[in-house]
């Protein structure tokens, strides 16, 4: 008798956490994702800071399921799902919309930016979602440094080293934060034509303080830190405009050559796909199950499902996608080998954290608050251990520790993957070698 085939699309937290809880399960698994790695999101902003390296925040998902002898990954995009024939449709670079059946699926496909109906922001202000993001921000910021040195005019210089980042969510704060210690630590005394520390952070969200998920003690915590670090926050305005040479907030110009949006998101067309109920954000409603209504072999978990607890929808962070990759990978594995479900979904929350600069974070888990460098321990601590495999927490660590002690980076260089070649216009000259 044939092994019932439980697709899971998506590599990140709750695809993995669901494909590694149907390990020991009688099943063909098959993880599709449009990457080849999985990703530790919270740190993408270490990578466009210059902490660390790519590699160190995203490992092959091969390589973590190497030894679950069940799971089959695929690199592809799926694109829609057919629920009457039981099938997601998968597309490659060379293949467009191939069907693939299932018995089950898992649907943990994620989110993505969202610019809040001003979509025409995107081209002047990237988000961070992905490895290439974090890269290009990395780049963007760098070349801000090294085109300033080379200008001759220094009233030039406050459009190139004014650094805009539009959101105080734990992204931007973790983000202006970084910057900030960038500037003022790792850079000051590498140019000799600029003082990097004249450098201009602007932290912008319209809403009344920054961390709104956290208490009003740690937001105003994170606020003071956040000052003391150099940056200006600017709250309680919405943006009107981006465009090449700056942002319009709250009537006032800010001219910058470097705009990050750090700001909301939205979830993968999921519901589109399945055409069932969804938020006002379009998340997919679920059950207390974690199931579609009306289609028991079909789960959403992660920041595509709307799931409510306490009358309140969880929150889209890692540890809620995490528990119900894990949740829907139990119940599928009680159903086939047919012992008894667990009970419905329950959320155990274990705290949220964000790292305000240097040796300084706020923790809040129920009645505790929490802010300083116990906190910072704290948010290092979790962090390593949610990192995909020991090397990664090895090598991040030892990197923290240098970074903490010295200032030095991880990674500073600027790499334009699909810039000119530098030696193409020497190409059309010959040299003298070249004709003897």
């Amino acid at each position: 008798m044939a092994q019932p085939r439980i697709i899971v699309v998506g590599g990140g937290f709750g695809g993995l956490a669901a494909a590694k809880a149907l390990r020991k399960t009688p099943a063909e698994v098959i993880l599709i994702d449009r990457s080849n790695h999985h990703l530790f999101q919270p740190l993408l902003y270490q990578v466009a800071t210059a902490v660390l390296t790519p590699s160190q925040i995203a490992t092959p998902i091969r390589s973590i399921l190497r030894n679950h002898k069940n799971v089959t990954v695929i690199m592809g995009e799926v694109t829609g799902v057919d629920k009457e024939r039981k099938q997601v449709l998968v597309s490659d670079a060379d293949r467009q919309a191939v069907p693939i059946a299932y018995d089950y699926l898992i649907l943990a496909s994620g989110a993505t930016h969202s610019y809040f109906g001003h979509n025409e922001f995107e081209e002047f202000a990237p988000g961070m979602k992905s490895v290439a993001d974090a890269v290009a921000s990395r780049n963007k910021i760098l070349q801000a440094f090294e085109q300033a040195e080379a200008e001759e005019d220094p009233i030039l210089h406050r459009d190139l080293l004014t650094f805009v980042l539009i959101g105080a969510g734990p992204t931007g704060v973790e983000m202006a934060s970084a910057l900030a210690v960038l500037i003022r630590s790792s850079l000051k005394s590498e140019f000799r034509r600029i003082n990097p520390a004249s450098a201009r952070i602007v932290l912008v969200d319209m809403a009344p303080r920054v961390l709104p998920p956290f208490s009003e003690s740690l937001s105003e915590a994170a606020k003071r830190r956040l000052e003391k670090l150099g940056v200006e926050v600017r709250l309680g305005h919405s943006v009107d405009r981006i465009d090449a040479d700056g942002i319009v907030v709250g009537g006032e110009r800010i001219p910058s050559k470097t705009v990050i949006w750090t700001a909301g998101v939205a979830p993968s067309p999921a519901g589109k796909w399945l055409k069932v109920e969804t938020d006002r954000a379009g998340r997919v409603r679920v059950q207390n199950d974690v199931t579609v209504p009306g289609h028991p072999e079909i789960f959403v978990v992660g920041d595509t499902a709307s799931f409510e607890e306490n009358g309140k929808p969880l929150a889209g962070v890692a540890q809620v996608a995490m528990q119900q990759g894990r949740y829907a990978g139990k119940v599928l594995h009680a159903r086939i080998t047919g012992r008894t479900p667990p009970g419905p979904f329950s959320y155990f929350d274990k705290g949220t954290m964000a790292v305000v600069g240097k040796g300084f974070a706020v923790l809040q888990s129920h009645k505790v608050r929490v802010s300083g460098f116990g906190a910072w321990l704290a948010w290092a601590f979790v962090h390593l251990q949610f990192l995909a495999t020991s090397s990664l927490r090895l090598t991040v660590f030892l990197q923290w520790v240098w970074t903490y002690f010295t200032g030095q980076r991880g990674s500073r260089l600027i790499v334009n993957h699909h810039g000119p070649q530098p030696a193409k216009a020497a190409e059309d000259t010959p040299s003298k070698s070249a004709v003897a």
